[in-house]
């Protein structure tokens, strides 16, 4: 049974930290069914204590599956329709994921999932919820978490709260003056094993991710020039997309464009190149973030947590922010993780041809406040 100290200081941060919620705000709660009832209580237990209004829904992903094995464009422009009409009377959203087998989706036909994406998560999450409400995502930790990081349940639940518990308020000062070095740079190079890879991040917006939107946090995000990069870029980290597995993801780039897009089998290249293929944008980057979490050092298969690793970088076909606007519209969004610490075979991070970071570490001394001994 997890500590009601901890699931009460979770919530606490996620109502007062993340939300900042209000006297008189509506907040949507969105949880799984496998999420302790207890954490549910104490966000609860927060919004009326501001005297907020929540509301509550609860998901399986066995019936999502169900519902997505037979979607049609029809069935999903009425699920947005209701939907959307809900979320934007929402002032906040808390979504709480949470699951007992990571790849119950992945049999789900692309094409329908594809449908799902455009006609339903895009109107209502992307359009509405991320952009016209305070909101935060974050996992549960689960048995199949555990099991799925490699741990003891209890040591994954102890690892989990070091994570998603620790001083953002900390990490958010700490983060500044990497914020103001990318406001001001225009070229970056990222090196490391069968990566070399260079564009622009000229007059886009750096945005701190200090436990605002994601639990676990911890990264810095922009977006590149969209039509600036040129290279290539090997991921080293596993990635679950869509409910199936992708390894050695490795990219090509010329003009901002993917022009060719591998894998480490054939069947993973095909099915990521349909990805790349959903729309217009989904071939043009819409992300570059830099890792900084102290306590997150390898992949999990869980994006929330890998695409926190300290020492990574992730650079993420499709969608931008609307923080950091490049321009590119997509209804993919695939945080895709490069760690480059000594362990995953080092690299080198350039902003206007000065290393910032090397094998993980920040080098500059205004930097490395970031490093994982000084944020712990």
């Amino acid at each position: 049974m997890l500590s009601d100290i901890r699931l009460a200081k979770l919530a606490k941060n996620l109502v007062n930290y993340s939300c900042d919620l209000k006297k008189g705000e509506k907040l949507l709660i969105e949880f799984s069914d496998s999420v302790d009832y207890q954490l549910v209580g104490h966000i609860l237990k927060e919004a009326f204590s501001v005297g907020a209004y929540p509301f509550l829904q609860m998901n399986n992903d066995r019936i999502k599956r169900e519902v997505m094995l037979n979607m049609t464009t029809e069935l999903a422009d009425f699920m947005a329709k209701y939907d959307k009409y809900r979320m934007e009377d929402m002032d906040a959203y808390i979504g709480i994921r949470g699951t007992n087998n990571v790849y119950e989706l992945s049999d789900v036909d692309p094409d329908k999932r594809k449908i799902y994406d455009i006609h339903y998560a895009q109107p209502v999450h992307h359009d509405i919820r991320v952009d016209k409400t305070k909101w935060v995502i974050l996992r549960y930790p689960t048995e199949a978490m555990s099991q799925q990081s490699r741990m003891t349940t209890e040591k994954f639940e102890d690892f989990y709260f070091k994570v998603c518990n620790l001083d953002y308020a900390k990490m958010s000062a700490a983060m500044q003056p990497l914020v103001e070095l990318m406001d001001k740079t225009d070229k970056v190079r990222i090196v490391a094993k069968d990566t070399d890879l260079n564009f622009s991040i000229k007059d886009i917006s750096a945005i701190k991710c200090s436990g605002l939107r994601n639990i676990p946090d911890g990264e810095v995000y922009t977006a590149p020039v969209k039509d600036s990069v040129e290279g290539v870029i090997t991921y080293n980290a596993p990635s679950i997309y869509n409910g199936s597995e992708y390894n050695g993801v490795r990219l090509t780039f010329k003009k901002g464009k993917i022009i060719k897009a591998e894998a480490a089998t054939p069947e993973q290249t095909k099915a990521a190149n349909k990805i790349f293929d959903t729309d217009g944008g989904a071939r043009y980057v819409g992300e570059f973030a830099i890792g900084v979490n102290p306590y997150v050092k390898k992949a999990m298969g869980d994006i929330l947590f890998d695409e926190k690793i300290s020492g990574s970088i992730h650079f993420t076909p499709g969608s931008c922010y609307t923080e950091a606007d490049n321009g590119n519209q997509s209804a993919v969004h695939w945080d895709l993780v490069l760690i480059q610490t000594k362990e995953f075979g080092g690299g080198e991070i350039y902003f206007d041809g000065k290393l910032i970071r090397k094998d993980g570490s920040f080098v500059l001394p205004e930097l490395q406040c970031l490093n994982p001994e000084n944020l712990k």
